[in-house]
């Protein structure tokens, strides 16, 4: 477990990690992107 967590450390402080991270940040700000996030995981909870 603990390679595994070494691996995402290690990409999260890469250049394209960061991009990444940067990403996932602008769209957690947009109110469209949260709706579909919370459908999605609504339905992966089996709650529709």
């Amino acid at each position: 477990m603990s390679a595994l967590l070494t691996r995402i450390k290690r990409f999260s402080r890469s250049p394209q990690g960061r991009r990444a991270i940067a990403s996932v940040r602008r769209a957690a700000t947009d109110p469209r992107k949260r709706a579909q996030a919370r459908t999605l995981f609504g339905r992966l909870r089996g709650r529709h």
